[in-house]
This record gives C-alpha cells, sequence and structure tokens, in this order.
C-alpha cells in the first residue's frame, strides 16, 4: 500500500473514532443515532447530523462531449494533435462529504469517478479544451480519491461572516480576521487564484487556461491533485495563503514524491478584496517556487544538436539534477452590474526547465467576461466569452525548432519540419441553460489559431456540448 493509501485510512479512522465517541457522548442523552437532514438547499437535504455531528453531503456529475473537423497541417509529428476530424469526451462524478468534528473543524472526503478519450491522446496543445480531460486517460472508469483534507478554523475579532452550505463547506460563521489552515489531499486550486467567473471547467469556461493561469505550473499529480498543507490569513480585505505541495516523482506523473523538503511546490499570494459602486472585486498576485529533478532546455538542446536527436524526448537523457522553477502572475476581476463581470490574468514562469505537474507554456494572458441571463429573464442561465494568448520562452522554443520533442508538445516531422513559432491564441464563448433543478446544459465554441505554437498547422475550431447535475 502507498503512503496515500495510508493517510486517506488514517483520516477515515479519525473521523469514525471521533464519530463513535460524539455517539456515546449523546446516547445517553437521547440525542438521535441515525442521520437526519433537516437544511434543504435548492429543495435537496444536503445538511444535518450524524451521530451528533454536524454532517454535509453533496454530489456532480459532468458529461463533456467535443469534436472538430480537419483542419490545415502543412505536417504532424508524434506530438502533433491530430488534423482529422476527431471526437473527445469526459464524463466524471464526485461525492462531497464533510463532517464537523468540532466548532471550528471540519474533514472533508470526494471519492471521484472518471472516464473519457482525450483528442489525440492529451498532446498537441499547449491550452487544452477542457479541464477534466487530465483525468480520463481511457474509456475505463476509474476510481479514486481527490480530496481528503482536514480545515481548522482559527476565528479573530471581526464582522461575522455567513460561509453557507455547498460542496466542501458546512454551514458556519466566522470571522472577518481569521486563519484558515488545510491539511492533506486536495487541489492546490482549491486554496489559490479563485475567480467568480473562470474558475470550474465544469460550470463555465473549459479551456485550461481559464481553471488558472496557464502559465502557473503548480505542484500536482497528473489528474491534478496533491497533498499538502495550505495556510489563509484573512484581514477584513485582505487575504494572504502559502502552502507547500508535494511534487510527482517524475514530471507529469501520477505518482507523488513523499521527500517533501527535497522536492516541493511551493506558492504564496496575496489578495485585495474592495467594492466600487457597492459592486465586489478584487486584485491578487502569486507566485510559486518549484523544487525538483527537472531537465533544462539548454542542456536537452544540445543533447539533440550533439547526438543527431531530433524527434526524441531529449528531456529525459538530461534529467539529472534539482532545479528550481518559478513564476509571478496578477489575477484582476470586477462586477461592473449585478448581472455582468469582468476578470484578466496574467503569468510569467523563468521557462528554463521542463513543466513540472500541469501544461506547456512560460507566459499567458486571458482576458474575459462572463453574466447571467437576468436581463432576458433567465437569471439562471450564464454565459462568458474570453480571449487569451500563450507563449514559451526562448530556451522551450529552441528546444523545439531544434528538432526535441516535449510531453504534450513538438511538432517534428523531419529536417526542416519543426515548429514555426507564433503565440498560441485561443478565444472561447460558452452558454449554459438550466434544464431542470440543478441540471444545466450548455454550448462551448473554441477558436485556437497556431495549436501548440506552430504557425503551420490550424486554425482549429472546438464545438463541445455539456450536460452538468448536482445535488
Amino acid at each position: 500500500m502507498t503512503r496515500k493509501i495510508y493517510l486517506t485510512l488514517l483520516l477515515s479512522i479519525i473521523c469514525t473514532l471521533l464519530s463513535a465517541y460524539a455517539f456515546a457522548q449523546r446516547a445517553g442523552s437521547g440525542a438521535d443515532q441515525i442521520a437526519t437532514f433537516t437544511s434543504p438547499i435548492d429543495g435537496v437535504p444536503t445538511e444535518g447530523n450524524l451521530w451528533g455531528l454536524p454532517v454535509n453531503l453533496h454530489g456532480q456529475s459532468t458529461y463533456i462531449n467535443q469534436r472538430y473537423n480537419n483542419f490545415n497541417s502543412a505536417y504532424s509529428g508524434q506530438n502533433s494533435l491530430s488534423a482529422i476530424n476527431s471526437m473527445s469526451y469526459t464524463w466524471s462524478g464526485t461525492l462531497f462529504f464533510g463532517a464537523r468534528l468540532a466548532p471550528n473543524t471540519d474533514v472533508y472526503f470526494n471519492p471521484e469517478v472518471i472516464s473519457g478519450a482525450p483528442f489525440s491522446g492529451l498532446v498537441g496543445l499547449g491550452g487544452f479544451t477542457n479541464g477534466e480531460g487530465s483525468k480520463a486517460t481511457s474509456a475505463q472508469a476509474k476510481f479514486y480519491s481527490a480530496r481528503a483534507f482536514v480545515r481548522h478554523t482559527i476565528n479573530q475579532e471581526g464582522d461575522k461572516v455567513l460561509l453557507e452550505n455547498e460542496a466542501n463547506q458546512i454551514t458556519q460563521t466566522v470571522s472577518s480576521n481569521r486563519v484558515v489552515i488545510t491539511g492533506g489531499q486536495f487541489s492546490t486550486l482549491d486554496i489559490f487564484d479563485d475567480s467568480r467567473y473562470a474558475k470550474d471547467p465544469r460550470i463555465q469556461f473549459m479551456n485550461w487556461g481559464n481553471m488558472t493561469y496557464l502559465a502557473y505550473d503548480y505542484a500536482a499529480d497528473a489528474r491534478g491533485y496533491s497533498w499538502g498543507l495550505a495556510g489563509e490569513w484573512y484581514l477584513d480585505h485582505w487575504v494572504m495563503r502559502a502552502s507547500r505541495m508535494l511534487a510527482p516523482k517524475n514530471p507529469n506523473g501520477r505518482d507523488l514524491n513523499w521527500q517533501i523538503f527535497n522536492a516541493y511546490g511551493d506558492q504564496a499570494e496575496i489578495e485585495r478584496q474592495h467594492h466600487i459602486g457597492k459592486l465586489p472585486g478584487k486584485v491578487s498576485v502569486l507566485a510559486y517556487r518549484n523544487k525538483m529533478i527537472l531537465a533544462r532546455f539548454q542542456d536537452a538542446t544540445n543533447y539533440v544538436l550533439a547526438n543527431n536527436a531530433q524527434g526524441t524526448q531529449a528531456i529525459n537523457n538530461v534529467r539529472n539534477n534539482y532545479q528550481y522553477k518559478t513564476g509571478v502572475g496578477i489575477h484582476g476581476e470586477q462586477a461592473l452590474t449585478h448581472d455582468l463581470g469582468i476578470y484578466g490574468r496574467a503569468f510569467t514562469s523563468d521557462g528554463n526547465t521542463e513543466t513540472m505537474s500541469f501544461t506547456e507554456a512560460d507566459n499567458s494572458i486571458s482576458i474575459g467576461m462572463g453574466m447571467n441571463g437576468t436581463s432576458w429573464s433567465r437569471p439562471k442561465d450564464s454565459i462568458g466569452i474570453s480571449v487569451m494568448q500563450n507563449g514559451l520562452s526562448n530556451n522551450r522554443k529552441n528546444y523545439l525548432q531544434a528538432g526535441g520533442v516535449s510531453y504534450f508538445i513538438g511538432d517534428y516531422a523531419g529536417p526542416g519540419k519543426t515548429i514555426s513559432y507564433r503565440p498560441e491564441r485561443i478565444a472561447e464563448l460558452y452558454y449554459n441553460a438550466t434544464v431542470v433543478k440543478n441540471v444545466l446544459a450548455g454550448l462551448n465554441f473554441q477558436h485556437i489559431t497556431n495549436p501548440a505554437y506552430n504557425s503551420a498547422r490550424g486554425p482549429v475550431n472546438i464545438l463541445s456540448f455539456r450536460i452538468h447535475a448536482e445535488f
């Protein structure tokens, strides 16, 4: 058994023991000894008590189908997006279970299942078109633990703030001045770079570049989750965050490296919330620093040229030493009306080393807007539009132009047929319609020029259909 499984079991055992203790304490007083759910959300009972412990239960299921027709391609390599019309899909299901062990301490567990088939085996793009694509590697359904973490809140003096019942949040009144500590298995993006308009590919924009900064190489396993410790300090309108997360054993690998002082991903963020004309907005700055055994692109380029190794992943031959990788970005968003808001993100990474956990981009910028359908009498519908540009560092670009191939990109197809570099540009538009309560159906369109940073290929137009349900 892996250490990850041991920790998951340990959390389960702790929850069970504490639940049993609470049951024993309340049994003599005639307290309920079975689950009772009494606080409906949208008519669905999701929060109540289990053996005297406040608990909640939510769930989601999302199906995404994407297609594109043939597109222009002067040549194709082993890591190129197929130029032939293709179909991709993902289906995911998640349960969100939470229990309050003490007045300010919660534990959460999210088992998840996914199946699917990404375009071209998940190669050929910097900004991939489906945020769930990295989790799905085959049509066979895979079950795994997505999250298993403990959250503890330390309230200080300040105004009272109500956190309402939702997935991974039991209803709670906290102080505007507080410290929140999260430890266990979760996603770095659960804590950092939050956005009202561009965050969740299950209900908002689908492209990876709208989940977060595309050039943010955050520590995670191949599915986007990790283990670590995070702290958040709320001071009225300010929030400061920091965390250390486990890095994968190998770049973009499934298994994590538990030597947390030798290989890790650190990040820090400072956020300032504000109101303009009583409409909310915020600005945040995020920086990260990764440490891991990684290949340097300059070394890989030298290897390709010295050994006539065009068309190979030469990065595998020069991955010998621990390297540091850093980056910094800024994110801002502002509500313009009660129904319409805008956002923007910009990020740059040093670009000296290969990707550790996310995708192949060294700088990225995105802007967009989102609004609900109140003005056309469909307040639970939503629409969004965005544009983004993704770029590569000179070191990564030189490696690809020399004929090297990376994990997700590299169009080498023979002498003189490497990437003709141009920034990758993506426009995205979506519309979600509420079909029945807690169920939406949506359409999404993405127009991609210079896929995988190569002007000799594309553009490609991708049409998507989505169904999402919650309880």
